[in-house]
């Protein structure tokens, strides 16, 4: 049986924001008590996009500049995220997550892979094997286009 590519569309409208959600409820359940979700968030972001500056962490959360730079000065007081200037431009800002931070997002992915894993077990072999496939090829299509669209090679 051949899938078409709308066939295919539908089908990832349909079941990746439910993983997603699920994957999101679990980080934020297994996030340290004394961090917002907002906090995790910005703290999650700016592991995942190194050398990321304020105001690609304030679009990427939805917020204001003010409000990003009072939360992104709350977890570098608080030892989780360290700022320097970038050499290249002095207007600009570098974020990077401290070891105390990496900690915390560490604990929180293991706990959440550990909850995959405990979710797939109930998953035939076969249907795991076609899972991880689905993901390579996923990988392949959406992966490359955004290291394509942010001009990384």
């Amino acid at each position: 049986m051949i899938t078409t590519s709308e066939e295919a569309a539908h089908e990832l409208l349909e079941v990746v924001p439910a993983v997603m959600k699920e994957i999101r409820a679990e980080m934020r359940n297994r996030r340290t008590l004394d961090l917002t979700v907002p906090q995790f968030r910005a703290l999650a972001f700016v592991d995942k996009n190194k050398d990321a500056s304020l105001s690609v962490v304030a679009n990427h959360m939805g917020l204001t500049l003010p409000t990003t730079s009072r939360l992104i000065d709350l977890l570098i007081a608080r030892g989780f995220l360290t700022r320097e200037d970038d050499p290249s431009d002095r207007r600009r800002l570098k974020l990077a997550v401290t070891k105390r931070g990496l900690t915390i997002l560490d604990a929180s992915r293991r706990g959440t892979l550990d909850y995959l894993v405990n979710k797939l077990n109930g998953v035939d072999a076969e249907d795991r094997q076609l899972i991880v496939e689905g993901m390579k090829a996923l990988r392949l299509v959406f992966i490359n286009d955004a290291q394509i669209k942010a001009g990384v090679k």
